[in-house]
Order: C-alpha cells, then sequence, then structure tokens
C-alpha cells in the first residue's frame, strides 16, 4: 500500500523534499515572514521522509518536530572535520565564552614548499558541509591542484557546528555579525595549525588567497582591504559589497532575463492579480482559485506566489547541482506542459472572475507545488502554514531554529527586503509587498533583549563603510554572472552606483556570460567537461592567481636593533 500524507503520495514528497534544501522551502529565498513559513515546510517535510524511511506508513506523519536528519544519507566525507578556538566576543570583553569554529582541509595536491599557497573557502550563511563539494571538485580544488597549495573550508560563527550559544535568542545572537566573523578568519589565519602537515601555515609567512560567493563573497572582499597582511590575494564571487534596505532590483533582473514570454506572462498576471484585489466581491474568489482561500492577509497571498521567482538564482549549470524549479514553473505558466495552451485567452469563471489562462496556469502551480504542502488534513489551515500574522510563531529560540541566523543578519546590517520596484517599472511580484511587509519579520523575530536590541532598520552603512561599489585592491578579483539576480549589488550593477573598470591580472573584473549565482564556484572532476564558459573563467582564475603568487616574497624578516654588539 502506497504510503500518503494529505493525499500526496509518498514518491511526490521525497521529490519535493528532495528540493528543499536549495530553492524555494529555504529562509534565504525570501527575505520576509513567509520565507521562514516556507523554511518551516521544508522541515515538515523532510521530517516526513524521515518517518517514512524509519517504517512510520500511517496516514499522518510521526513525530514530525523530531530533530531531522538528511534527507539522502551523505556520501562519507573525503575530509576529516577539525577544529580551531574562538573567542565568542573578539572586541569588547562582553563575555570571555569561545566556540569550536570547524573546518576542512584538501591536502591531496599539497606539495611542500615556500609560496605553496593556502586557498580557503568562506563557509557563509550556511553549514561548511554545504561547502565541502567546493573542496573537492570546486574552485578550492580546482586552485590547489593548479598551485600544489591546500584548500580548506572555513564555517562561519553560529552556522552548522560552529556554535557558541545555548539558543539563538535576540540576546544570544548579538555576536553574529560582520565585524566578529571577519575577526574569526583573521584569528584563524595568523593562528591554525593544520593537523599532519608539519609546516607553519600562518599568515602572514604563507600566502592565502581568500574565496567566497554571495555574502562570503562580499567577506571576501572586506578581508582583502581589512587584513592585506594576512590576505595576499582574494576572489570575490557574486559579491554583495552594496548593503541596502530594498533590493527590488532583484526581481527585476529576473523579469529582464527570463524567457520573453513567461515574463510577459508575469508582468499581466500580477498586473491582474493587483486590480482583483481591490475589488471585496473577487478578492475571495479570486484567492479560491489558488486555493487559498482561508488565508486572510492579501499580503500573505501575494507573497506566496512569489515562490517559485526566488529559485532563479539556484539555476546551475550543472544540473546535478541546480534547481529546475523556475523552468518548470515558466513552462506551466506558458502552457507548455498539459496545461490551457492560449495564456492570452479570457476566460470567464463562475461568480464573475474574468482571468486569462495565464493567470489559471500560475495558480494551477501553485495549488500543486505550495498549497499541496499544507493538506488540511494533516491538521494544519492556510493560516498555520502562509499566515505571518502571529508573532509567537516565529519567537522559538532553541538551536533548532537555523532560519534565525540569516534573517538576524539581515535585518540587522544587510538589508535586501525585496519589495516592487518604483511605479512605472512593470514588477512580476505584487505591488503590496512593500518595506513595512517585508521587514515586520525583524520586530516579530528578535524582541529587545537585556543586552541587545535589534535596530528599527538594518544599518546597511557598517557594510558599505568598507568600500560598497567601489570597494577595490590589488589581488582583490570579483566575479559576477551576466544575470544573476544578486548582481546590482555589486562592483557589476548596471544599476547605479558602481563604474566601470578594466579587467587585469593584478585587478580582475569578469562575467561569466549567461552565468547566475556564483556559478564558478563549482566544477566536475573531469574539468574538459565543464561548458565553454565555465572551463574559461576557472582557466583565467588559474592564470590570475598564479600570477599573484609569482609576486610572493615570502615572509619578510625584520632586524632586531636593540643588540649590545651595535
Amino acid at each position: 500500500m502506497m504510503w500518503t500524507y494529505g493525499g500526496i503520495l509518498a514518491p511526490l514528497v521525497i521529490s519535493l523534499a528532495a528540493t528543499s534544501g536549495g530553492s524555494a522551502l529555504d529562509a534565504h529565498s525570501l527575505h520576509n515572514a513567509q520565507g521562514v513559513n516556507l523554511w518551516k515546510l521544508g522541515q515538515r517535510i523532510a521530517g516526513m521522509v524521515t518517518n517514512l524511511k524509519q517504517g512510520h506508513h500511517s496516514g499522518a506523519p510521526a513525530r514530525v518536530d523530531a530533530p531531522q536528519s538528511p534527507l539522502i544519507a551523505p556520501t562519507p566525507s573525503k575530509f576529516s572535520v577539525q577544529t580551531f578556538t574562538q573567542p565568542l566576543d573578539h572586541f569588547y570583553n562582553t563575555t570571555d565564552a569561545t566556540f569550536q569554529q570547524r573546518f576542512w582541509v584538501n591536502t591531496r595536491h599539497y606539495k611542500p614548499r615556500p609560496g605553496a599557497p593556502v586557498i580557503v573557502i568562506d563557509g557563509g550563511e550556511t553549514s561548511g558541509e554545504d561547502r565541502l563539494p567546493f573542496l573537492d571538485t570546486g574552485i578550492a580544488d580546482i586552485l590547489a591542484r593548479a598551485t600544489g597549495g591546500i584548500g580548506v573550508v572555513l564555517e562561519h560563527r553560529y552556522y552548522g557546528g560552529s556554535v557558541g550559544v545555548r539558543n539563538f535568542s535576540t540576546d544570544a545572537l548579538r555576536w553574529l555579525n560582520n565585524e566578529q566573523a571577519l575577526e574569526d578568519s583573521a584569528n584563524f589565519m595568523r593562528n591554525v595549525k593544520f593537523e599532519d602537515i608539519d609546516e607553519d601555515l600562518t599568515a602572514p609567512n604563507t600566502p592565502w588567497i581568500y574565496y567566497g560567493g554571495s555574502y562570503a563573497g562580499a567577506r571576501a572582499a572586506h578581508m582583502r582591504v581589512l587584513y592585506p597582511d594576512l590576505v595576499f590575494g582574494a576572489i570575490a564571487s557574486s559579491a554583495v559589497t552594496h548593503a541596502v534596505l530594498t533590493n527590488w532590483e532583484y526581481m527585476d533582473v529576473i523579469r529582464l532575463a527570463a524567457d520573453p514570454k513567461c515574463s510577459s506572462n508575469l508582468v499581466n498576471t500580477i498586473t491582474t492579480i493587483d486590480s482583483l484585489l481591490k475589488f471585496s466581491p473577487l478578492r475571495g474568489r479570486l484567492k479560491k482559485l489558488f486555493g487559498l482561500s482561508e488565508l486572510e492577509s492579501d499580503k500573505d497571498f501575494v507573497s506566496v506566489l512569489t515562490y517559485p521567482l526566488a529559485s532563479w538564482q539556484d539555476r546551475n549549470w550543472d544540473p546535478a547541482v541546480g534547481s529546475t524549479t523556475f523552468d518548470q514553473f515558466c513552462a506551466t505558466l506558458n502552457g507548455d506542459t498539459p496545461t490551457l495552451k492560449d495564456t492570452a485567452r479570457t476566460v470567464l469563471l463562475p461568480g464573475g472572475l474574468k482571468v486569462n489562462v495565464a493567470l489559471l496556469n500560475y495558480a494551477k502551480w501553485i495549488r500543486e507545488n505550495v498549497v499541496a504542502l499544507c493538506p488540511p488534513d494533516a491538521g494544519l489551515t492556510m493560516e498555520d502554514c502562509f499566515g505571518t500574522n502571529d508573532d509567537s510563531r516565529y519567537q522559538v529560540t532553541d538551536l533548532g531554529q537555523e532560519w534565525r541566523l540569516w534573517v538576524f543578519q539581515y535585518c540587522t546590517q544587510w538589508g535586501y527586503l525585496t519589495t516592487a520596484p518604483p511605479g512605472g517599472t512593470p514588477t512580476i511580484i505584487s505591488r503590496l509587498l512593500d518595506i513595512d511587509y517585508e521587514h515586520k519579520i525583524c520586530v516579530q523575530a528578535f524582541p529587545s533583549g537585556e543586552h541587545y536590541k535589534v535596530p528599527p532598520l538594518p544599518n546597511v552603512t557598517a557594510v558599505n563603510a568598507l568600500g560598497d561599489y567601489r570597494i577595490a585592491a590589488d589581488r582583490l578579483a570579483f566575479i559576477d554572472g551576466e544575470v544573476d539576480p544578486w548582481r546590482p549589488y555589486t562592483p557589476h550593477s548596471t544599476y547605479g552606483g558602481a563604474v566601470e573598470r578594466d579587467d587585469t591580472l593584478l585587478r580582475p573584473f569578469k562575467i561569466i556570460p549567461g552565468g547566475i549565482h556564483h556559478w564558478d564556484e563549482n566544477g566536475l572532476r573531469v574539468g574538459e567537461k565543464e561548458p565553454r564558459e565555465i572551463r574559461q573563467i576557472h582557466d583565467e582564475m588559474v592564470e590570475f592567481v598564479k600570477a599573484w603568487l609569482e609576486d610572493w616574497e615570502g615572509p619578510v624578516v625584520r632586524q632586531s636593533y636593540d643588540s649590545p654588539d651595535t
């Protein structure tokens, strides 16, 4: 007998769960309370799959609130975890607590000699274990192989297993900021001792090349300008060096880069939805069409509709890594799958609701791919799954609430609250999504603590003061994807603020044609099998890193002048 959950066949649940970690069921996808709701749904699905594997074949899942295990048992790591002791507070003596920062090392290409580099990947806002593929076949391995160096993944404080607090309350998160995390990296570089390596590979006695993508890409740039004595070179991929309160440009990049038919259908459909929501007699009928008639708030309703759009950034040149969610959504919207074909044709529905076929297709996709994750026979209501007005739902602070980490960071320093664009610019998300709605999670999730209070709005100045769009240094490379929705917040922005730069060996400044989010970070075991544009960027990265290392002069030997014989 096939096990079902809320009428969903178990294989479908497994399929949905398999995509939940890196796509739209992720707190990083939507910077608002709805993003947290989707993260929680992802965790629930993961629990269902775990229970299924453990033999719970009843109609309702057992232990859905139990700690979650991976959906698919991970391949045993080729790299053993090591730890480095870090102070929780480097600067202000607010605590003498420490934590164990995790890291992993690839020595397969290491050739001991003066000048053999350390290639370190900043783990960024996720578990360091998620970066291990880049240590094995990705950019750390590519550069280590080309230079005879070692590769390292350094996990970010508070993420994965690098946790030094008992909960994720507002007070406990007060040491989670860019300043403290940058000093973690610097302290590590100055003092680390790698297992099974006799040589002293600390900085500045060894050339360290610091790599990061996205948020970690900005950190790579920050490390190069703030710690030039330690970081010999840095590669900032998709580096969001410009923090901003609202990032309407994110969705605008998708609008302009997506298939024109899909983009046009999105714009027209969202315009229709916004118009219909203004008329009370039609509001309920519209929501019912999407399977969301029980959802009280119009803003909650339209925020659910953004679910498939954030999956644009999860596309990747390697189909084994990337998500196809956005392409599947567009195929449904356009009628390229077994749905109604003529998307411009208007249909009059019972109750006087007049919509085009694209809107019907949109509604079908949401019902089947989002609403289906919240089955009523599992004891869930639409408000339980997609409502955002109950503050208490966002105030659980145990260590399992990992969504709180990046949300705290964007609420305090980074921003990126995704709102609709200014009037006059076409939009693929509802104009109801304003800063008040997007920001309210910051108030809901982080009430003032005894020792720390979240600022009224993110303090983006703390980030932008480090260089913003114009951050630059010798041996600091910027690499961006041509159609990355995060490109407007990098030095390659075309939305204003950035300046044209030359692409040189000393200051590389490169765009990956057709690329999206840090597409240079992953690679294949056999590089010749990579697409041409990926082989090219990897070759160019090897070229400029080798050129940098030719300038390495070794540690500075300081002569002492206090000898009694002088």
